[in-house]
């Protein structure tokens, strides 16, 4: 399935509720060439399991043309996550804020209701800060997903996306996990998972309306 199809059925359904009466998501325009986009995340935003330059910020700055930073930090957690995000928003002031975190979490058994509300409070420092935040699904790891080619991300991320009214890019790790040749071992892709995954997310921004493909 489409990146933009995973993205845009949540994001569709915050419209839906809106138009029930409920509170409407935020309104996306694209952002300019020259925008700054903060890529936040652990070692899968990093780039842990391939090459120099082959990491995904580094080509999602290709295709969009946008200025994109790689904070990835290989190891870290959605908790620990929460103390380094004030100072990277204040380094980098970017318009936009990829937030993909909670696989280490998930490794590591922390409760996915914790991860849950340490994500929602990472959401709450962005929009603090005047930027837009989008989430990024990650699986809970799992040997016999991976080996079907069935991972799927976790609950938590599509309901933290409906309560917070926050765009959500599903199954894209999901996808490229649970394909043997585009994994450099269980819980990172390689060279080409990694352009799978920045040709996945670009979609689903199109679709946001937030980067016009050309």
């Amino acid at each position: 399935m489409k990146a933009w199809l995973r993205a845009g059925f949540l994001f569709l359904l915050p419209i839906v509720l809106a138009a029930c009466g409920g509170a409407g998501p935020d309104d996306f325009d694209p952002l300019p060439r020259q925008a700054t986009v903060l890529a936040f995340g652990d070692s899968v935003t990093h780039g842990t399991g391939a090459g120099v330059g082959e990491d995904y910020p580094t080509r999602l700055a290709t295709i969009t043309g946008w200025t994109v930073i790689n904070d990835g930090v290989p190891g870290d957690r959605a908790n620990g996550a929460r103390d380094r995000l004030g100072p990277s928003l204040r380094a980098h002031e970017p318009d936009l804020v990829l937030i993909w975190l909670g696989g280490n979490d998930f490794l590591r058994q922390r409760d996915p209701a914790a991860v849950k509300e340490d994500l929602r409070a990472l959401v709450g420092t962005v929009r603090g800060h005047g930027a837009q935040p989008v989430l990024l699904g990650v699986p809970r790891a799992s040997a016999l997903g991976a080996a079907t080619g069935r991972l799927r991300d976790d609950p938590v991320y599509r309901e933290l996306a409906r309560e917070e009214q926050v765009a959500l890019i599903e199954g894209v790790l999901s996808g490229v996990l649970s394909e043997r040749e585009l994994r450099a071992d269980p819980v990172h892709p390689n060279g080409r998972g990694y352009r799978r995954i920045a040709s996945e997310i670009a979609e689903a921004l199109d679709d946001l309306g937030l980067w016009l493909a050309p």
